[in-house]
């Protein structure tokens, strides 16, 4: 998805103050390591702290570098049993696994209301869960 936006597009808001494409993008990048950072693993990231860069190509490439380190790390640093492990996020008593599950949950939350900021911006949606309208369009045509 991240590959589509175009710098252009980075602005794009629903409404004033709310996430643009270019801010929901970059938390979006940053929650790949928040979430397991909260639990222990431990892995190199660019600046993640920084605002949000100008640049959709580096906001894409940094959440492939962020995304891969992260599943590089989870490989060798967690066990069936660290899953296990009860860690306190947000106020909460949870599993370890419960919080890799919240992850999944989060990217998927925002990447929908990151869908409807690229219709609004003009961009081509793709595909994520099944074909995309456009994609539906084209093999029915």
């Amino acid at each position: 998805m991240l590959d589509v936006l175009t710098d252009e597009s980075l602005n794009q808001e629903v409404s004033p103050g709310l996430y643009s494409i270019g801010s929901l993008a970059w938390h979006l990048t940053g929650a790949v390591y928040y979430f397991p950072s909260q639990v222990g693993l431990t892995f190199e990231v660019p600046d993640l702290q920084k605002e949000a860069p100008k640049s959709a190509a580096e906001i894409s490439a940094t959440y492939k570098t962020v995304s891969q380190r992260l599943s590089e790390a989870f490989s060798e640093q967690v066990s069936d049993e660290d899953l296990n492990k009860m860690v306190n996020l947000f106020g909460m008593d949870m599993p370890v696994q419960a919080v890799y599950r919240l992850l999944i949950q989060h990217q998927a939350h925002h990447r929908g209301q990151l869908t409807v900021l690229m219709r609004l911006a003009g961009l081509k949606v793709p595909g994520i869960y099944g074909p995309s309208k456009e994609e539906w369009e084209a093999m029915n045509a």
